[in-house]
């Protein structure tokens, strides 16, 4: 049986959703975060996740980058009994391991150089709440034997200091990579996946959940105070067309950029990105033969460009290491800026 859509209107987001019976909207320092579950994919997420959010437990959230993996995340927390307490995010991926170190367990003044005050980690500031550890897959492997003991004893100790304290903080996870695999890699310490790994909660792309392109348009160009709040009907039919290499964040950007452009009137088609918009051709139909390396060149550039430039995120979208990125980047002749070594991206 078909399982029917999550839908709790925009403007009444304080209320609980018929099907899953989750709170859709959190509350954030700039705007609102809500998650849309019109499709099926994601309304049997959201039924999956609704006894979760309540439990204390571990949970691992996947999926490729830009389909809300955060978004999930922060509706856990508010529709769990730390909803009144901190909810706490890092990018694991953004910081190099000693300032990573710090910002999770603090440090104490003279800990090391520059260390001129004590400092609270993310796990003390987050205490009673929630701590988000996004793309967890990237925490070197000296971290991971601490996150261990956090997880195990409650217990933290900052960096420079021999006393520990307890903590009460319950641990989300999101990543984009396949975790048992970086286990078997030798990459993850196979001791913390079981630890973490208490729930897995599989994040649909955007490809999937075509009944969620208009909802989710709607969304982000009320969220721009765009004057209609409408796209033309091409418009609409030319965003659930395409495939969405940049899911939710591609989308989101895409409705900024024909925001902008349509000054006021309804979002039409020539107000879209350009690669969006492309009209199928005959020799689109019936696409010339190109070399394996052709095509692959083609989808590198497409999705670099759909993920902004940032490196980071299009070796994710594409599963390999920035590094084999850049150096395809170097092959193909990319331009000068696009090529930034990954320590720079």
């Amino acid at each position: 049986m078909k399982q029917p859509a999550c839908v709790v209107p925009f403007e009444q987001g304080s209320r609980l959703c018929n099907v899953c019976r989750l709170a859709p909207a959190t509350p954030g320092l700039r705007r609102c975060s809500r998650v849309v579950a019109h499709s099926p994919a994601m309304a049997t997420l959201m039924v999956k996740a609704a006894p979760i959010a309540a439990s204390d437990a571990p949970v691992v959230i996947h999926g490729e980058s830009g389909v809300g993996k955060e978004v999930l995340a922060r509706a856990l927390h508010a529709n769990s009994p730390r909803r009144s307490r901190a909810f706490l995010a890092v990018n694991v991926a953004a910081l190099p391991a000693d300032l990573l170190e710090s910002e999770l367990f603090g440090h104490v003044k003279g800990a090391f150089t520059g260390a001129g005050a004590d400092k609270r980690g993310l796990f003390e500031a987050a205490d009673g709440g929630t701590l988000l550890l996004d793309e967890i897959a990237e925490m070197p492997l000296p971290l991971q034997a601490k996150l261990l003991r956090v997880l195990q004893d409650g217990e933290v100790r900052r960096v420079g200091d021999v006393r520990p304290f307890l903590v009460d903080v319950r641990i989300l996870c999101a990543t984009n990579q396949d975790l048992a695999a970086c286990v078997a890699g030798r990459r993850f310490r196979q001791d913390l996946y079981y630890r973490l790994h208490v729930f897995g909660l599989t994040v649909p792309p955007l490809r999937a959940r075509i009944e969620d392109i208009r909802p989710l348009s709607e969304m982000f160009l009320a969220q721009e105070g765009h004057a209609t709040g409408r796209f033309t009907p091409r418009a609409r039919r030319a965003l659930e067309r395409y495939r969405w290499p940049g899911n939710v964040r591609e989308l989101a950007n895409a409705v900024k950029h024909g925001a902008v452009l349509s000054d006021g009137a309804d979002v039409d088609l020539e107000h879209l990105p350009e690669g969006i918009v492309e009209p199928p051709s005959k020799a689109a139909a019936t696409p010339a033969l190109q070399t394996l390396a052709e095509v692959e060149r083609a989808h590198v550039l497409h999705v670099l460009e759909a993920c902004g430039g940032r490196q980071v995120d299009a070796a994710r979208v594409l599963g390999i290491g920035r590094a084999t990125l850049w150096r395809k980047l170097c092959r193909y002749g990319a331009p000068l800026e696009e090529r930034r070594r990954p320590a720079d991206t």
